[in-house]
C-alpha cells in the first residue's frame, strides 16, 4: 500500500503513542495527579480523532488497490463498471482525507476547549459606543443560545442612554474558546445615532476581549492573601437586593512575571443573590485575569509569527466594521464582506467564524509544512 506514503508513516508512529496513553489514563498514579490526568485525557481524545481518520484513510487506500486488482481480472462489463465507480469514489476521497489528517496533525491551540470570560467595552463615541456595546452583547447572547452554550453575566455598567459602558460575562460549553477567540479586538460601527438631528453617519467603536477561563491548576493563587469586601447589589431583584450584602469584591496583590512589578487586581461579582456563589465566581475571574496576563507573552509570540493575525494577537486591532446605512459587515482580517447586517446582529455570525477558521487552518498548515 503506497510504499512511500510519509503521511502513513507519521500516523503509524502516533498509533503506539495512542496505545500508551490509553494505558496511562487507567493508571491509579496518573489519576491521582489531576494536572497530568487532565492533560493525558485530552491527548487521548485528540489522538482518538486522528486514529479514526487513519482507519478511514487506510481503508480507502486498500479499496483503491483491491478495485485495481479486480478490474484487471474481471471480464463482466457490468461488474467492471461497478468497480470503476468504486475506484473513482475512493480516489476522490483520498485527497479529502489527507487534508483532514494534515489539519488534525497540526498541534491545536491548547486553549481551544476552554470556557471563556468575555468583556465588551464601549470605546470611542460616548453614548453611541455604549449602545453599540449593547448591540454586540445581544448578538453574542443570541449566538450563544443557538450553539446551546450557557452564559452568565458577572458584572455590568449601563450607558447613560442604554447599552453598556462595559459588560463582563462567562460562556460555558464545548470548544467555546476555539470558536469565540476570533471575536477579540475592536469592532467599529458606522451609523446615524438616534441623537443626531442632521442625519450624519458617525463612527464609534467597542472592544471585545475573549479570555480562556483558567482551570484551578493553571494558576496558583494564595487564597489567604485575598482581601474580600461585600456590598449590596444594585439592579432588579425587589426588596432583597438592598437588604442583603450579596455582592463581593476581591483585591489581590500579584507580581506580574512579565514586568516583575506588583499589581493590585480588583474583581467584583454581583451575579447571584448567594454570596458564596459570587465568591466562587469572583475567584474564577481572578484566576482568568492572572492566567490571561501570564499568557499574554505566549499570545504575543504567536502573533509575531502570524502574518494575518486571524485569531490571536493585538487586541487594539480593528477587526470588523458594521456599516448600517449599507447593511454591510466587513471583517478586515480576511477581507470578508456580506450584506446581511440585520441577520448578523441577530446572532448569525457562524459563516464569518467559519471563514476565519478556514483562513487560520490554511496558515497553520503552511507553518507546519505538512
Amino acid at each position: 500500500m503506497a510504499g512511500n506514503n510519509s503521511l502513513l508513516e507519521k500516523l503509524d508512529g502516533l498509533e503506539a503513542r495512542y496505545e500508551e496513553v490509553s494505558t496511562l489514563i487507567t493508571d491509579p498514579h496518573v489519576i491521582g495527579d489531576q494536572k497530568r490526568y487532565v492533560k493525558l485525557t485530552k491527548e487521548y481524545k485528540d489522538l482518538g480523532r486522528i486514529m479514526e481518520a487513519r482507519k478511514a484513510y487506510v481503508g480507502c487506500l486498500q479499496n483503491v488497490e483491491d478495485a485495481k486488482e479486480m478490474l484487471a481480472l474481471e471480464d463482466d462489463p457490468e461488474t467492471k463498471e461497478m468497480l470503476r465507480q468504486e475506484l473513482s469514489e475512493s480516489e476522490q476521497r483520498i485527497p479529502e482525507l489527507e487534508e483532514e489528517i494534515k489539519l488534525l496533525l497540526v498541534p491545536a491551540d491548547p486553549e481551544d476547549d476552554k470556557n471563556v470570560i468575555m468583556e465588551i467595552r464601549g470605546g470611542t463615541g460616548g453614548d453611541e459606543a455604549a449602545l453599540f456595546a449593547g448591540d454586540l452583547f445581544r448578538m453574542y447572547s443570541k449566538y450563544i443560545e443557538m450553539k446551546g452554550w450557557k452564559m452568565a453575566v458577572s458584572s455590568y455598567s449601563e450607558g447613560a442612554v442604554g447599552g453598556y459602558k462595559e459588560i463582563i460575562f462567562s460562556v460555558t460549553g464545548e470548544g467555546v474558546y476555539g470558536i469565540l477567540k476570533y471575536e477579540s479586538g475592536v469592532h467599529r460601527v458606522q451609523r446615524v445615532p438616534a441623537t443626531e438631528t442632521q442625519g450624519r453617519v458617525h463612527t464609534s467603536a467597542a472592544t471585545v476581549a475573549v479570555l480562556p477561563e483558567a482551570e484551578e491548576f493553571d494558576v496558583e493563587i494564595n487564597e489567604g492573601a485575598i482581601k474580600w469586601d461585600t456590598f449590596r447589589s444594585s439592579g432588579a431583584g425587589g426588596q432583597n437586593v438592598n437588604k442583603v450584602e450579596s455582592g463581593v469584591r476581591a483585591r489581590y496583590m500579584w507580581r506580574n512575571p512579565n514586568t516583575g512589578v506588583e499589581e493590585e487586581i480588583l474583581v467584583e461579582c454581583t451575579e447571584t443573590r448567594d454570596q458564596p456563589k459570587n465568591k466562587e465566581r469572583a475567584l474564577a475571574r481572578l484566576r482568568t485575569f492572572i492566567y490571561d496576563k501570564e499568557h499574554q507573552k505566549y499570545i504575543d509570540d504567536i502573533a509575531s509569527k502570524r502574518k494575518t493575525m486571524v485569531s490571536t494577537g493585538d487586541r487594539s486591532a480593528k477587526i470588523r466594521t458594521y456599516n448600517y446605512p449599507q447593511g454591510r459587515i466587513t471583517d478586515h482580517r480576511i477581507g470578508y464582506t456580506i450584506y446581511n447586517l440585520s441577520a448578523f446582529m441577530d446572532g448569525n455570525i457562524q459563516d464569518c467564524i467559519d471563514h476565519l477558521i478556514v483562513a487560520e487552518n490554511a496558515e497553520r498548515l503552511k507553518e507546519s509544512e505538512l
